[in-house]
C-alpha cells in the first residue's frame, strides 16, 4: 500500500496555524511583534520538522512537538499555537499508536495527559473550566489513540491475511510435490524390502534345488506372503488413512537431525514443540540444519541448545552454542563458502520471519528465528523488560518535572469547601463512560444499560455542580460513548423482538425460530430518547426563547441524525469487513481445492501405473507361488520388480500432466488435511472402521465436497470431522465450525443442503455451538417419480 508524503501534513497544519495566526490579527489591524514572530517561527519550524520524520522516530517526534507547543505557548498571544498544539499533538499520538506496541501508546497518552493537566489542577484547583478541559483533552487524545490502534490492528489483520494467503499459495505448490515424495519412498520401500527379498529368495532356492529341495517350498510359502503384503502396501500407498502417523512429523524429522549430530559427538541438548508440516516446519528444520553444521564446522564439541516454540501468532526457532572446549580443532573452519548466514536469513524472510545472529556473553554463538505461528499473524519483535522498565522510568520523570513548583507555590485561588465542581462531575461520567467501552465485548447488555443511564446524568451534572458554561456541550460529550458502542456492534441490534438477549457469538438453538429482529436496533432508539431527553433538560434549565415542543424536536432531530451516523459507520464498516474477509477466505478455499485437486491427480496418475504394470505382475507372481511354479514365480517377481523401478523413474521426472484432473473422493481426506494443517488451521478427520472402502460413486463425490465446504469456512478454531457408517447411512459429524450453524451462515447451509438433498442426506445443528451432523445414505435414491408415488 502507498503511503503519502509524510511531509504534507505537517506543511498542511503550519499553514493552517499561520491562517488562524498571525494572518487572521493582521487582517483585523493587529500586528504582531518581531519577538512573537520569531518565536511562532522557531516553533513552527521544530513541529514540522519533526512531524515530517514521525514515521521513524514517533515517540521523540511527540516529546519534541508537545515541548516546544508548550515553550511556545506562554510567551505568545492566545491562538499562536493553538493548531499546532491540537491537530499536530494528536497527530503525532496517531503516529505512536499506529508504529508503536499498545503498551507505550497508553503509557505516552496517560504521561502527555498528566503532564499538561497535573499542575494546573494541583496549583488551582478543578473548576468548571477546567474539567471541560479535561474532557474535551481526554476525547481529543482517546480519539487519535483510538485512532491509531484501529489502524494498526486493521494493518495487522491485512498483514495476517495476506501472510496465510502466501502460505496457502506456497503449499499449494508444496503438496503435489510432498504427495509425489512421498509415494516414491514408499514404492521405494516395497521394491526393496519385498520385491527384492522374493528375487533373492527364489533365485536362492533355485540354485539349490539339486542340495536343498526343501527350501523350494518355502521360497513359495514366502513369495506368496510377501506378495500379499505387496499388495495389501501398495493399497495404503494408494490411499493412505487421513491421520497425522503416516508421515514423520517435523518434531522427528527435528529428533532424528539431532540424533545425527550426536553421533559426530557433539552434545546437543534440545526442546522442541510439535509443529505442523508445511512451510514454516521447513524452514526450522533448515536453520536447525545449518546452525548444527555451522557449530561442527567451527565449534566441534560446543554444548548446544537447540529450542523451538510454536505459538498462536510466533515461532521462536533458537539455537545457542557455548564456546569450544579448550584444545580442540576445527578442521571444518574452511570448508564453507561464506554464504550461509544469508541463507538462513533468505530461509527465515521465505517463511514471513525474521532471523538475528551474533555472539552470547560466554563466548558462543546463537541463531534467532521468529517466524509465524499458528495463526499466520505478522512476526512483532519481544521487547526486553529493561526496556520496559526504562519507559516508565522516564514517564515517571516527566511527571515528576512539572510537580516541582507545586512544592513551594501555593495560591489563594483555590477553591475550599464541600461543594463539588462541575468540572470534577464531568470527569467522573466521562470516566466510567470510558471504563464502561472496555466491557463492550464482555457484557454488551450491561454497558448497553449503563451508557444509556450515564447519559441521563450529565444534566443533573450540570444543575449540582453551577455549570455556566455552553449548555450544548456537555450532552454533547455524552453522545460519544454511545455512538462508539454503535459503531463498534457493527450496526446491528442486540436484542431481538422477542426480548430474548442474543449475543452476536452466541448461535440460536437447534431447531429453533426466532422471530426476526428490529430493523433499528432497541439499543440505537433507546439512546436516542435518552440523549434527546438529557439534551432538552440542558436546555430548558439553561432558559430559551423557543417552545417546548421546538427544543424537543430539534434535540431529537439532532440525536437522531447523530445515532443513525453512527449506526450506518457501524454497518458499512461490518459490511466492508464482511466483505474481505468473505474474498479471502474464497480465495484460500480455491487455492486449498486446486492442491488437493493437483495432488489428487499425481496420486492417481502414480496410481493407474501400479494397477497397470506392478499389481498385475504382483498378482501373476501369487498365482504362480500357488500353483508350485518356483522358476515362472521367479520371473514374475523380477517383472514386478522392474516395473516397480521403471514407475519410480516416471514418479521422479513427473512428466506427465493430465488435462483433466479427476475429482477427488473420500480417499483423498488425508491430502485435505496435511493443506488445512499447513495453512494453519488444526484439523483432524477421524474414519471408523464400518465406513467401506468402496463407496456409490455418487456418495464418495458428494461426502468429499461436503468435508471440502466445512472446512473452507474459515477460522482459527480446531476443527474434528468423523465419518462412520451404520445402517445403510454415511454420517458425517463435524465440530469446530461455528461460520456453519450460527445467523450469518445460511448461505453455507445452503449450500451443504444443495450438495446433499439430491441424494436424500439431510443437515442438522447441534449442540455444542460449532457442530454440523450430515447423514447420506449408501443406496440408490429414487427419482422424483418414485418418489411422489
Amino acid at each position: 500500500m502507498k503511503r503519502t508524503d509524510d511531509r504534507l501534513l505537517p506543511v498542511l497544519l503550519i499553514c493552517a496555524q499561520a491562517l488562524v495566526w498571525p494572518v487572521a490579527p493582521l487582517l483585523r489591524g493587529t500586528v504582531p511583534t518581531a519577538a512573537d514572530l520569531l518565536v511562532a517561527a522557531l516553533v513552527g519550524g521544530s513541529v514540522t520538522a519533526a512531524l515530517a520524520l514521525r514515521r521513524t522516530r514517533p515517540v521523540i517526534t511527540l516529546l519534541v512537538v508537545v515541548v516546544a507547543c508548550a515553550m511556545g505557548a506562554g510567551p505568545l498571544p492566545v491562538g499562536a499555537v493553538a493548531v499546532l498544539g491540537t491537530a499536530a499533538v494528536a497527530l503525532a499520538l496517531f503516529t505512536v499508536a499506529t508504529e508503536r506496541d499498545t503498551f507505550t501508546t497508553l503509557l505516552c497518552v496517560i504521561t502527555l495527559a498528566l503532564w499538561q493537566l497535573l499542575p494546573s489542577v494541583t496549583l488551582n484547583g478543578l473548576s468548571d473550566t477546567n474539567g471541560l478541559d479535561i474532557v474535551l483533552t481526554a476525547l481529543l487524545y482517546a480519539t487519535a489513540c483510538g485512532a491509531g490502534l484501529f489502524v494498526r490492528r486493521t494493518r495487522r489483520a491485512r498483514r495476517t491475511a495476506e501472510l496465510l494467503l502466501n502460505r496457502a499459495e506456497t503449499e499449494r505448490h508444496r503438496l503435489p510435490a510432498t504427495e509425489r515424495r512421498r509415494m516414491e519412498r514408499e514404492l521405494h520401500d516395497v521394491s526393496a524390502h519385498h520385491l527384492t527379498a522374493v528375487v533373492v529368495t527364489a533365485g536362492a532356492a533355485l540354485g539349490l534345488r539339486e542340495r536343498r529341495p526343501e527350501l523350494a517350498a518355502e521360497a513359495l510359502e514366502f513369495a506368496t506372503e510377501t506378495g500379499r503384503e505387496v499388495t495389501r502396501a501398495l493399497g495404503a500407498v494408494r490411499a493412505p488413512a487421513p491421520s497425522r502417523e503416516e508421515l514423520p512429523s517435523p518434531e522427528e524429522r527435528l529428533h532424528a537431525l539431532i540424533a545425527g549430530f550426536r553421533r559426530l559427538d557433539q552434545p546437543v541438548d534440545f526442546e522442541i514443540d510439535p509443529l505442523p508440516d508445511g512451510a514454516v516446519a521447513d524452514a526450522a528444520y533448515g536453520i536447525v540444519r545449518e546452525a548444527l553444521t555451522n557449530v561442527a564446522r567451527h565449534a566441534p564439541g560446543a554444548r548446544t541448545t537447540v529450542t523451538c516454540r510454536y505459538g498462536d501468532t510466533r515461532t521462536d526457532v533458537v539455537i545457542t552454542s557455548a564456546a569450544p572446549p579448550s584444545g580442540t580443532t576445527a578442521h571444518g573452519a574452511g570448508l564453507g563458502g561464506g554464504r550461509g548466514q544469508g541463507f538462513l536469513r533468505s530461509r527465515a524472510r521465505e517463511a514471513g520471519g525474521t532471523l538475528t545472529t551474533g555472539p552470547t556473553g560466554n563466548g558462543g554463538w546463537e541463531v534467532r528465528a521468529v517466524l509465524p505461528g499458528r495463526t499466520a499473524a505478522p512476526v512483532e519483535r519481544s521487547v526486553p523488560p529493561s526496556y520496559r522498565v526504562a519507559q516508565v522510568v522516564a514517564a515517571i520523570g516527566l511527571l515528576v518535572q512539572p510537580l516541582l513548583p507545586t512544592l513551594i507555590i501555593r495560591t489563594e485561588s483555590a477553591p475550599t469547601g464541600s461543594h463539588v465542581s462541575a468540572g470534577v462531575l464531568f470527569t467522573l461520567l466521562a470516566a466510567t463512560q470510558a471504563v464502561a467501552l472496555l466491557w463492550l465485548r464482555k457484557a454488551p447488555t450491561a454497558v448497553q444499560l449503563a451508557l444509556i443511564g450515564l447519559a441521563l446524568l450529565w444534566p443533573m451534572a450540570m444543575e449540582v455542580g453551577d455549570y455556566t458554561g455552553p449548555a450544548l456541550l456537555p450532552p454533547t460529550l455524552s453522545m460519544v460513548a454511545t455512538c462508539v458502542a454503535l459503531w463498534a456492534f457493527k450496526g446491528r441490534g442486540a436484542v431481538s423482538i422477542c426480548g430474548s438477549a442474543a449475543g452476536r457469538d452466541q448461535p440460536p438453538p437447534a431447531r429453533t425460530y426466532r422471530l426476526p429482529q428490529v430493523p433499528i436496533s432497541l439499543f440505537a432508539f433507546t439512546a436516542t430518547a435518552a440523549h434527546t431527553t438529557a439534551l432538552t433538560i440542558a436546555v430548558l434549565h439553561r432558559g430559551t426563547t423557543l417552545p417546548t415542543w421546538t427544543v424537543v424536536l430539534l434535540a431529537t432531530a439532532g440525536v437522531s441524525l447523530t445515532i443513525t451516523a453512527a449506526h450506518q459507520l457501524g454497518a458499512l464498516r461490518s459490511r466492508r469487513d464482511q466483505a474481505t474477509h468473505g474474498a479471502h477466505t474464497e480465495q484460500l478455499a480455491t487455492w486449498t481445492e486446486e492442491a488437493v485437486r493437483d495432488a489428487w491427480a499425481e496420486r492417481r496418475r502414480i496410481a493407474a501405473g501400479l494397477e497397470t504394470t506392478v499389481l498385475a505382475r504382483t498378482a501373476d507372481m501369487i498365482a504362480e507361488a500357488q500353483a508350485g511354479k518356483l522358476d515362472a514365480t521367479a520371473t514374475r517377481a523380477r517383472e514386478a520388480l522392474a516395473a516397480m523401478r521403471a514407475l519410480l523413474d516416471a514418479v521422479r521426472d513427473g512428466d506427465t500432466a493430465p488435462d483433466l484432473r479427476p475429482q477427488p473422493t473420500l480417499q483423498a481426506l488425508d491430502l485435505l488435511a496435511h493443506q488445512c494443517r499447513a495453512t494453519g488451521r488444526d484439523v483432524e478427520i477421524r474414519l471408523t472402521d464400518r465406513v467401506p472402502e468402496r463407496l456409490p460413486t455418487e456418495v464418495d463425490l458428494a461426502a468429499y465436497h461436503v468435508v471440502e465446504t466445512l472446512l473452507a469456512t474459515g477460522g482459527n478454531e480446531p476443527a474434528v470431522l468423523e465419518l462412520d457408517a451404520a445402517d445403510g447411512t454415511l454420517t458425517i459429524t463435524a465440530t469446530g465450525v461455528p461460520l456453519a450453524t450460527d445467523t450469518t451462515g445460511t448461505a453455507l447451509r445452503d449450500r451443504l443442503t444443495a450438495r446433499i438433498a439430491p441424494l436424500g442426506g439431510t443437515l442438522t445443528t447441534g449442540r455444542p455451538p460449532g457442530t454440523v451432523h450430515l447423514r447420506l445414505p449408501l443406496t440408490a435414491v429414487p427419482d422424483d417419480e418414485e418418489r411422489e408415488r
